[in-house]
Parts: C-alpha cells; structure tokens; sequence
C-alpha cells in the first residue's frame, strides 16, 4: 500500500486543494467575477471549450516550435563552443545578453521587424528557451572526466570522435536539465509576447483569450485559461522527467537515486 499512497500522494494534494477552495469560497460566499470556484470554472472551460481549445493548440504550437529550436540551436552551438573555445568567447556574451534582456522589452521590437505576428511570437519564445539549454550543455560537455579525455588523445581520436563518443554522453544530463527549465520557459516566452502583442483573431494563443476576458471581467473564462496553461507546463515537465528516467536511469546517478527514495 505505502508505493501506491506514495503515487496518489500528489494528486491527493490537489484534490484536497480543491476542495478547500471550493468550500472556502463558498462559505465566504465570494462573488465569481473576484474569486471562482473550481466547479465554476470547469463550467465556464466547458461552455468556452471551442474557443479554448484553439487557442490552447496554437500555444501549444509555439511552446513546442519555440522548445524544439531551442533544442537545436542550442545543441549545435554548444558543440561548436566545445570543439573552439575562440568561439566560444567571441559569441558565448552574445547569448548572454539574449538571456538577460527582459522579453517584454524584445516583444516590441519582433512586431515591428517581423510581419507575422506568429513568426514573431515564436522568435520571442525561442530567446527565452534558448540560453538554458546552451549553458547547460556547454557545462555538461566541459564536464568530462579528464583522464578519460586524456584516455581518447591517446588513442588518437579526431576532436568529432571525443565529442560524439565521449563528451556528448557525459552532457546528457546537464541536457536534460536544461530541456526542463527550457519547457517552461518556452510556455512563459510565448504567452508573455502574446500578450505585450495584444493581438486578437482566431490565430491567437490562451494569453489573447486572457485578455479578452479580463476587458470583459469574465474571471471564471480567464481562469479556464489560466488552468490550461499550468496544464500544459505541468505536461511539458512530466514528460521531459521521463525522458530523463528513460535514457538515464540504467547509468546515471541522479536517477538511480531517484529511484531507491522513491523506493525506499
């Protein structure tokens, strides 16, 4: 019994969560346009489902598009930082500065250089996203144990050999951590740029449906929507933690120790 009540334990939180919200705002018998309940705004998800939904799968759209160039990008330059470091410090305060620049100050500037709308909102996700994973990739690569590095020159391997056998395995979890970090992001960069865009129209993601309902102080539809994205970042986040259980959990420590807490 104690492994199952261990599963059950988060989803228990929540449901007790839910429940207090939902006799507490009853018994204080707060109006619904200043708090709703639970069962309020599932009602108002239902009613406004059409809508909802269409904008809930073009956020998710440019979360994912955002994420997987992020991915990418990420990736090729930090592989290209590994095999210069040159390079890697003429461009790495390029990258820097991306990170640090506040997104609601860059949103401005993507619609006005950048005709689509959407072309824009995913440029603006694809900076937030980006830095996490280069930085944590370029930590993971650097992070190889020095005598099996020594090890690899000894048997004379070309700098492309030691990066694909020997120092891409030893990123990977410094990777995935960052893939992590970055999936929420991308869910933050997309729905803050959309809402500095102030854009509207069929082609808009939840932030636009937010926005709409606060100007009509519909609350229970702005916490429809507000409960489809932390849907979607919860989502996002269990499924890169079992990406992480998959391709670690067999060699790597962090997982294995995972797995005899959750065990124990």
């Amino acid at each position: 019994m104690k492994p199952i009540l261990h599963k059950l334990l988060p989803a228990l939180t929540l449901l007790a969560f839910l429940l207090l919200w939902e006799l507490g705002v009853r018994w204080a018998n707060i109006p619904a346009y200043t708090l709703p309940t639970p069962s309020v705004i599932a009602a108002s998800l239902i009613d406004h489902w059409p809508s909802l939904a269409l904008s809930w799968w073009f956020t998710i759209k440019i979360t994912l598009g955002a994420l997987l160039l992020a991915c990418l990008g990420g990736v090729l330059i930090a592989s290209v930082f590994s095999l210069s470091p040159q390079i890697e410090r003429a461009f790495f305060p390029i990258a820097v500065v991306l990170q640090v620049t506040p997104i609601v100050a860059i949103a401005p500037l993507m619609l006005i250089y950048i005709e689509s709308t959407t072309a824009a909102l995913l440029l603006c996700a694809w900076i937030v996203a980006f830095f996490p994973i280069l930085s944590n990739t370029v930590t993971g690569l650097r992070a190889t144990d020095r005598n099996l590095v020594e090890l690899f020159r000894l048997y004379r391997a070309s700098p492309w050999q030691r990066l694909v056998l020997l120092r891409a395995p030893a990123a990977l979890p410094y990777f995935l951590t960052g893939l992590k970090i970055s999936g929420g992001l991308s869910l933050i960069g997309a729905v803050t740029a959309e809402m500095v865009a102030g854009s509207a129209g069929r082609e808009t993601g939840l932030a636009s449906r937010i926005l709409e309902a606060s100007f009509r102080t519909e609350t229970p539809k702005m916490f429809a929507a507000l409960a489809l994205l932390v849907l979607t970042g919860v989502i996002i986040f269990l499924l890169f933690n079992a990406l992480s259980r998959l391709l670690l959990g067999g060699w790597h420590s962090s997982e294995q120790i995972h797995t005899v807490d959750h065990n124990s």
